[in-house]
């Protein structure tokens, strides 16, 4: 399985688009995470939007780059 890391300055829209995306459609074949470098919170559109394609961001929070140091990612 291929390990994948999206990362954005915020971590707060695209890039937790992205890991919702990437996630559904890719189980089984993806490991993904996202973070930023300036992690602020997800946005509420972002998490609007994507339900409205069957995609569930509520339970998910903007993370600093730093929480995956020394994890190996392809």
């Amino acid at each position: 399985m291929k390990s994948v890391l999206i990362l954005c300055t915020g971590n707060s829209c695209r890039s937790q688009m992205a890991e919702g995306v990437l996630k559904k459609y890719g189980a089984g074949r993806f490991e993904v995470e996202s973070a930023g470098s300036e992690p602020s919170r997800v946005n509420p559109t972002a998490i609007r939007v994507m339900k409205e394609i069957g995609i569930d961001l509520s339970g998910h929070r903007s993370k600093h780059l730093k929480e995956f140091a020394g994890r190996r990612f392809d």
